[in-house]
């Protein structure tokens, strides 16, 4: 699998992150939707990866930096036929080592608190992240877990 910094103008990736937002309006109410659009995802203090087997689009991820210390994981999404199969913990795996390597101390992320995200949940826990409290302009949402990781030296 091949993990790049995209440019956010393939129609792989507009495709993949329209399902990705219509997916959230499915499962979340609007106001507790808190995916990124296509612009917003280019913005300066974001870097966006896609994830590539072979010339298939398999997923995507990406990192806001909320300050010099700490960063928010975004707009992680693998597509369907490819779910289970790795692709979600190759990429979290990338975006980790990216933030250590950039000096962050902790990485935080918000994803819903519905039966439809626990694998999402699940598979952050196995990488060490706890819930937290609401973290930056975030506030108290029932259909939100808020998770967080320490990141080592």
């Amino acid at each position: 699998m091949l993990i790049k910094i995209d440019d956010l103008l393939g129609p792989e990736i507009f495709a993949l992150l329209q399902e990705h937002l219509d997916d959230m309006a499915i499962h979340s109410p609007p106001e507790s939707v808190h995916a990124l659009d296509i612009d917003a995802l280019r913005q300066p203090e974001i870097t966006f990866w896609s994830a590539w087997r072979e010339d298939e689009l398999v997923g995507c991820g990406a990192m806001k930096e909320l300050d010099a210390t700490q960063a928010e994981i975004k707009s992680m999404r693998t597509i369907y036929k490819a779910k289970r199969t790795g692709v979600g913990s190759a990429l979290l795996k990338h975006i980790l080592e990216e933030a250590r390597l950039r000096g962050y101390k902790r990485v935080s992320l918000e994803t819903g608190s519905m039966d439809a995200f626990r694998p999402a949940r699940e598979m952050y826990a196995r990488f060490g992240f706890t819930e937290c409290p609401p973290f930056a302009d975030y506030q108290p949402d029932p259909h939100s877990t808020f998770m967080t990781l320490q990141l080592s030296g």
